[in-house]
């Protein structure tokens, strides 16, 4: 059922990133997600009223706010959808990240809510009364809460959503509670201990925990997260194919949302190549990235010394920066009349200060280099995982 339906809105060469797709995806989980959700409601509702168990009932509560979720969902995806304006050039796909992090908030306030209600029935314990009709109910409920989750993760994972990912995990949450609470309805039939508050309590725990890691994984793409080093890789060796490329760095990537994203990199090029050569062959490489990855790119040329001198000395340069720490990196390394001039890759949360870096380097070179005139750029990577 759940490849019927993925295969059906997501048939084979359909682009993940194309915002139609999307949006239907959107449409189709949210739909999915408001009907069986509501179902749920009612189903842990009647539940609740035929055992007076405050656990079942912040369950049901729990699915109401999932199904308002649903429909955050369902609206969020038609949103991001549409195209670029005057007012937002860059379409409105972050919609999508903001729609994630609205149900991830969601998710936390039910976790607050249900620690809130256990806590009065920890306070106030009582039996509640056992029903198998109830218990048959909740075990329904358990199965379509799973189905939903494998739902929404297969779809999320096809069009690499977090949204979805984030719904995902509040099915997930959901199935747990109502097991918790099911084996808390069980364990007071057979044994008459009153744990439905304390069921309740780590009911909410969960959903809590869930929340949080939902904030973190929705929050990120709207924070601005660096560029999957996956995909630095590919772009990294499209671009070292072309001939008159030496070398790349200071990659930045800005997301706008899925299929909307710009990048701006810096590529070496032979100092004695003509400035025609260069841009036809800058121009080229731009055209490409957008073609093959979909992302606008910015590219700015750092013409270098390529001769056996400045090999030479980029060599020696390298080696000081490694006897200073392994993950020390040197680029844009140029030589002239001012003197010799290059960038040091630092990694974030690094041992030394830059200012400590910078002159760690400036004694060994005026060692080995006297009385040449060095200058030093400090540098930190935008990809996560790479120093270069």
């Amino acid at each position: 059922m759940i490849s019927f339906l993925v295969q059906h809105i997501l048939p084979p060469g359909a682009s993940p990133e194309d915002p139609e797709v999307r949006r239907r995806c959107g449409a189709l989980s949210g739909g999915v997600g408001i009907f069986l959700n509501l179902l749920l409601c009612a189903v842990k509702g009647a539940s609740a009223v035929l055992t007076g168990s405050v656990a079942m009932a912040a369950d049901a509560v729990n699915n109401l706010s999932d199904a308002a979720s649903s429909v955050v969902t369902l609206v969020g995806f038609r949103l991001a959808g549409q195209q670029a304006d005057e007012g937002h050039p860059f379409g409105h796909g972050r919609m999508e990240y903001l729609t994630g992090l609205l149900v991830a908030l969601a998710i936390l306030l039910m976790g607050v809510e249900v620690g809130r209600s256990a806590a009065e029935k920890i306070l106030r314990p009582q039996l509640p009364s056992f029903s198998w009709t109830a218990a048959a109910l909740l075990a329904a409920a358990i199965g379509v809460k799973l189905w939903m989750f494998r739902f929404n993760r297969r779809l999320g994972r096809a069009i690499a959503s977090p949204a979805m990912e984030a719904a995902a995990a509040d099915s997930l949450s959901d199935a747990v509670s109502t097991a918790v609470v099911l084996a808390s309805a069980l364990a007071g039939h057979f044994t008459g201990a009153r744990i439905d508050g304390f069921a309740g309590l780590l009911v909410a725990a969960f959903i809590l925990k869930t929340g949080w890691e939902a904030v973190r994984d929705t929050a990120d793409p709207l924070l601005g997260r660096p560029m999957a080093p996956e995909l630095a890789g590919e772009i990294d060796r499209l671009v070292l194919e072309h001939p008159g490329i030496l070398g790349i760095h200071d990659l930045v990537y800005h997301d706008y949302g899925p299929g909307r994203a710009m990048m701006s990199f810096h590529a070496e090029v032979p100092a004695q190549s003509t400035l025609t050569e260069v841009h036809t062959m800058i121009d080229h490489i731009e055209r490409e990235l957008k073609q093959r990855f979909r992302i606008e790119t910015v590219i700015h040329m750092d013409p270098v010394d390529d001769g056996p001198r400045a090999r030479s000395l980029r060599l020696q340069v390298e080696q000081l920066a490694r006897d200073i720490d392994p993950s020390l990196t040197v680029h844009d390394l140029r030589t002239g009349d001012a003197g010799l001039s290059f960038d040091v890759m630092v990694p974030y949360r690094f041992r030394l200060t830059d200012l400590e870096v910078r002159r760690a380097m400036e004694r060994r070179l005026e060692e080995q280099l006297p009385r040449c005139p060095v200058q030093i750029q400090i540098d930190h990577s935008y990809v996560r995982g790479r120093d270069a």
